[in-house]
């Protein structure tokens, strides 16, 4: 089976909860954009969506989100784009080696305020310390991208053997919160 993405293949490694956030650099050997997080990340996830960077080879992406503002660019800015300025998720990217260093919502959304950040992009490789992947999104999002379908269950037994409920869209807790925003901002709930 191909790999699903560094982090997980051999294992999952455990987060410490009070880790206080490090800095991520894109992949060039000169020059990198380096992104500064001044805490920890949460919701982490393997994300098997076809916006989402990944490692050369992996099924999914490892992604995590931080408040906006524990987020700034500290080296090198000039060199990011945004991959498509029409997504709701703004994802930034180095111009040079293509590395995603975060994702940012600029429309009204429920996540508005929180970025999308890869700490694998950080000296330890996403081991040193950040919080340890939660979940598993968009499974079957990686048949839209040319996986064989007869193998999809083999990759959620993968992935739930390794500690991963394996979803179709966002966790539980993150799909409520979306219908409590989309139903406050309707008027169904009290906002």
């Amino acid at each position: 089976m191909a790999s699903l993405h560094p982090l997980l293949d051999s294992g999952i490694t455990k987060g410490d909860p009070n880790h206080s956030g490090g800095k991520l650099h894109c992949k060039c050997a000169t020059n990198p954009v380096e992104v500064t997080l001044s805490s920890n990340i949460a919701h982490n996830h393997a994300c098997g969506c076809s916006k989402c960077w990944k490692p050369k080879g992996a099924l999914f992406s490892i992604v995590g989100v931080i408040p906006r503002d524990n987020l700034a660019v500290t080296a090198h800015e000039e060199k990011l784009y945004v991959v498509d300025p029409k997504a709701a998720i703004q994802r930034h990217a180095c111009r040079d080696c293509g590395t995603h260093l975060y994702g940012r919502i600029e429309i009204d959304h429920p996540f508005k305020g929180l970025d999308f950040v890869h700490a694998e992009l950080s000296p330890g490789g996403g081991k040193d310390g950040w919080q340890e992947p939660q979940f598993a999104a968009f499974v079957s999002s990686i048949i839209e991208q040319g996986f064989d379908p007869a193998g999809i269950d083999a990759v959620r037994s993968k992935l739930n053997a390794i500690g991963l409920q394996t979803y179709d869209c966002l966790a539980p807790g993150l799909m409520d919160l979306i219908a409590t925003y989309t139903a406050k901002k309707s008027g169904a709930l009290k906002a």
